[in-house]
């Protein structure tokens, strides 16, 4: 396979979606590792695996409908795979396996099948103390936007996943790029007080445009750069109750179309009504419940 990820919303080519089968029981609170998820334990909220595995099809129903190539992990018995996003992500024609946290490290066997269709040369395996996650990453044509936590506590949170070592290293390997390093708000306990991924906060669609919340990053600065790259009425912004129901991770299939929740119906109205683009909606309201939502569900492979 020839990898190729220039942007988010390049037509979309192939696609892994991550697996809701044998997702094991409810996690305690202690063994959650994002703030969205300790939130809905806590409140006796936390999805079933029946409901999971309808949203996902819905998802997978609707890539198939574009004719995009669809992959799944191997099934790890009693573990929860449903986010692809962060096992491994694309830039360019470069494949980058990502340092997960220890929570998540066995999901990197279920991916032997999808590795083996990659060159092996196109494969980045970074150091052992280099954390990222691809949540983390966007890709934007000359931009890299990632998020990070620069916090002297970082290895205190569950919910810091990209170091400045990481990023300093995909700085090596993509010279090119112009990498911008954007520190989010974290708290493992309170999904409205911190960010687990950047694209929780900020995504890029259509060919110009992006999806965006303010409060989600350390220094209103970085909110302003990326205002400034994509220009203010470019921008739709979202509210702080937007951003816990998880408005921001939608996905892109093209520059025209965008696969989003059914629920999200003040954002659909606009991509709709005053950007024009096509918006399939499905139900992903109980996967929203685990701390991810669409982009999170996938690992895209190639895009036009």
């Amino acid at each position: 396979m020839k990898l190729n990820i220039k942007n988010e919303t390049g037509r979309l080519r192939s696609v892994v979606l991550g697996q809701p089968n044998s997702m094991g029981g409810i996690p305690t609170l202690e063994d959650s590792y994002d703030a969205k998820s300790y939130y809905t334990i806590e409140h006796n909220m936390y999805p079933k695996e029946a409901d999971i595995i309808s949203e996902m099809n819905a998802f997978e129903a609707v890539l198939k409908k574009y004719d995009v190539e669809v992959f799944r992990p191997d099934i790890i018995q009693d573990y929860n795979q449903v986010f692809a996003r962060d096992v491994a992500f694309v830039i360019d024609d470069k494949m980058i396996i990502s340092n997960v946290i220890a929570d998540r490290a066995d999901e990197q066997e279920a991916y032997k099948t999808v590795y083996e269709k990659v060159k092996w040369r196109d494969i980045i395996n970074l150091p052992e103390t280099a954390h990222i996650e691809g949540g983390d990453v966007i890709v934007w044509n000359d931009f890299i936007f990632i998020g990070t936590c620069f916090s002297e506590d970082y290895r205190s949170y569950k919910t810091a996943r990209t170091n400045e070592y990481a990023i300093e290293i995909l700085k090596e390997y993509f010279p090119k790029k112009r990498i911008i390093d954007l520190e989010l708000k974290k708290n493992d306990r309170i999904p409205y007080e911190g960010i687990l991924h950047l694209d929780c906060t900020f995504n890029p669609i259509g060919k110009d445009k992006c999806i965006i919340y303010k409060d989600g990053f350390v220094d209103e600065s970085d909110y302003n750069l990326i205002i400034d790259i994509f220009g203010e009425e470019n921008c739709f912004h979202v509210t702080a109750e937007e951003m816990f129901e998880m408005f921001p991770n939608i996905f892109s299939i093209s520059p025209e179309v965008v696969v989003s929740d059914k629920a999200f119906t003040r954002m659909n109205n606009h991509l709709r009504d005053v950007w024009g683009m096509t918006v399939e909606e499905i139900p992903y309201r109980e996967i929203s419940k685990m701390g991810g939502l669409l982009r999170c569900s996938t690992m895209p492979l190639v895009r036009e």
